[in-house]
């Protein structure tokens, strides 16, 4: 078994379940998800969105920017109007309500990612991402959804 346990597909699962729970942990006054953690910070650094672009913005699918969206509308957070231009298109605002959650959420996101990265030096620190980065960008053609970075 232990072969299993070196391979960098279950290392990096793995990975992925610890910082969702840290995040988790530490945002867990707000109830907030990784996901709408990233939905907020997109639109708070672009004001207005369409959700497609949107779901390329963070590389996930339709479906679940879809839900992350309608979640935090639910909450109060988001604002979706009907595109003056395209009307199959919806454009999503934060609401104030929503930028007051987005700046007690930045602070304990980045508590998240310190803890996260915390059994590291800052010069592994520094290689891990340059690493992940990499990795990522290798292989971004062989993606189930598409990624195009925003401005934020």
């Amino acid at each position: 078994m232990t072969p299993l346990y070196r391979r960098p597909g279950f290392l990096l699962r793995r990975a992925h379940q610890l910082s969702v729970g840290l995040f988790e942990n530490e945002c867990q006054s707000l109830k907030l998800t990784p996901p709408q953690f990233g939905v907020l910070h997109m639109l708070m650094h672009s004001q207005t969105m369409d959700q497609a672009r949107l779901a390329r913005a963070l590389g996930l699918d339709k479906v679940t920017v879809l839900h992350v969206v309608r979640g935090l509308e639910t909450r109060g957070w988001l604002t979706r109007q009907a595109s003056t231009t395209d009307r199959r298109k919806w454009t999503i605002k934060v609401s104030a309500s929503g930028q007051e959650a987005f700046a007690q959420a930045q602070h304990l996101a980045q508590q998240a990612s310190d803890r996260l990265l915390s059994p590291l030096s800052q010069d592994e620190q520094e290689a891990l991402t340059h690493l992940l980065e990499k990795l990522c960008q290798g292989l971004e053609s062989e993606a189930r959804t598409p990624f195009e970075p925003g401005q934020a």
